[in-house]
């Protein structure tokens, strides 16, 4: 019994470190979805550049944004490295809003 415990027990650690990892990284892409959504929406309404890249880095550690414009849009992509269980992820997220809008 004990020799099948030694085995199993690091396939369930590496298991559950990847579960956490992968829920960690879930949870840090939505925040910055909603990031790269509120410096689209700052952009839009002429906010300064350095305050929408902010938002972004506030809201992620280490988080970085880029913006541009296409037709009537201003679209931002924030981009943050996340590791996972030891393994580095680029996690990208980019929204769009219209220019002048409220």
């Amino acid at each position: 019994m004990a020799a099948e415990l030694a085995v199993a027990l690091p396939a369930v650690v590496v298991v559950i470190a990847l579960g956490i990892g992968g829920l960690l990284a879930a949870s840090t892409h939505v925040r910055l979805q909603d990031a790269a959504a509120d410096a689209a929406r700052l952009l839009a309404r002429g906010e300064p550049g350095e305050r929408a890249a902010g938002v972004v880095a506030s809201a992620v550690a280490g988080a970085r944004s880029a913006s541009s414009h296409s037709g009537d849009l201003v679209c931002v992509t924030a981009t943050a490295d996340v590791p996972i269980a030891g393994i580095p992820v680029t996690l990208t997220s980019s929204s769009c809003a219209l220019a002048g809008g409220l």
